[in-house]
């Protein structure tokens, strides 16, 4: 693979990384605010926002997006 390319297959990766973050954080409030907070469905979603959160966290530590 060019480094060209590899560099396109990390920017979608990260962009998709970020959407799917913003996504579970949105869906975890949602049912949270519904009292569901002990459902396998919240579960899911806090343990895939978890390792979305441990992702980004990576790329943060090695300078690879902006820490905030």
């Amino acid at each position: 693979m060019r480094d060209q390319d590899r560099l396109k297959a990390f920017e979608k990766m990260l962009t998709d990384v970020q959407t799917n973050y913003e996504e579970l954080v949105s869906r975890l409030d949602r049912l949270k605010a519904e009292g569901r907070e002990k459902s396998a469905t919240f579960r899911q979603y806090l343990g895939n926002k978890m390792t979305c959160q441990y992702l980004l966290n990576m790329y943060k530590d090695y300078g690879l997006i902006e820490k905030q």
